[in-house]
């Protein structure tokens, strides 16, 4: 199995699809809201949104939808059907339990770097039981600019004290990847709704199945690193 280069010091955890597996709700909310309006998102579409910033999220909705398209009803109406779905539906990605309880026993810091807003982060924690479990939380409005942009993972190892490139990143956009190799962090891609393709893979330390394989990935190389 592949190790990482150097031991990592903390690992930085996108949220949405990565925590959470919220990106199949957002999905549904999202295309639903649309259908509502009397306009089409297709699929597609919606995949080029996942890990943008709300303000590049709009200009494509706009290019899609036209430039008069009334998009803070169409936001409100699908943010209202998301919150719905998240009340019954909100789950965790396979292994987070796992790989938080390696990160705190072997003394590894651990943030998170998100392009959603701080108060849905952490209503999210919340209704997790996850409080506390994140050392910092990088979210919209921290950075100077957002995902693809290298800002938010170098605020991140800023507010660890960290060198970046001793920071585990993970990651299941191209927007995200693209983030988090630029800031130079030991990238691992676990893909959710979108596979990568190949410009990605080279940007990342490897491609993970799951948090599990993470985990694994992890503890052998402190195995090997240490030993």
């Amino acid at each position: 199995m592949k190790r990482l280069p150097r031991i990592p010091q903390a690992v930085l955890f996108d949220m949405d699809g990565v925590i959470f597996d919220t990106e199949t709700l957002y999905r549904d909310a999202t295309i639903a809201a649309a259908r509502h309006a009397g306009f089409q998102l297709p699929q597609s579409v919606y995949l080029e949104t996942i890990g943008l910033p709300a303000p590049a999220v709009r200009e494509l909705l706009l290019a899609q939808f036209g430039k008069d398209a009334p998009l803070e009803d169409f936001w409100r109406h699908a943010s209202e059907l998301f919150e719905q779905m998240a009340q019954t539906d909100l789950r965790t990605k396979p292994g987070l339990p796992e790989i938080l309880s390696l990160l705190e026993t072997e003394q590894i810091r651990s943030a998170i770097v998100t392009s959603s807003d701080r108060a849905l982060v952490e209503a999210h924690l919340s209704v997790a039981g996850l409080q506390g479990r994140f050392e910092t939380i990088i979210a919209y409005g921290d950075y100077i600019a957002g995902k693809p942009h290298p800002a938010p993972y170098l605020l991140a190892a800023e507010r660890l004290g960290l060198p970046i490139g001793d920071c585990v990143a993970l990651e299941d956009s191209r927007n995200g990847v693209l983030s988090a190799s630029s800031a130079r962090a030991m990238t691992i891609m676990v893909p959710d709704l979108v596979q990568p393709g190949r410009d990605i893979s080279g940007l990342c330390e490897c491609i993970a199945t799951d948090l599990h394989a993470v985990r694994e990935l992890i503890s052998n190389s402190l195995a090997d690193l240490v030993g």
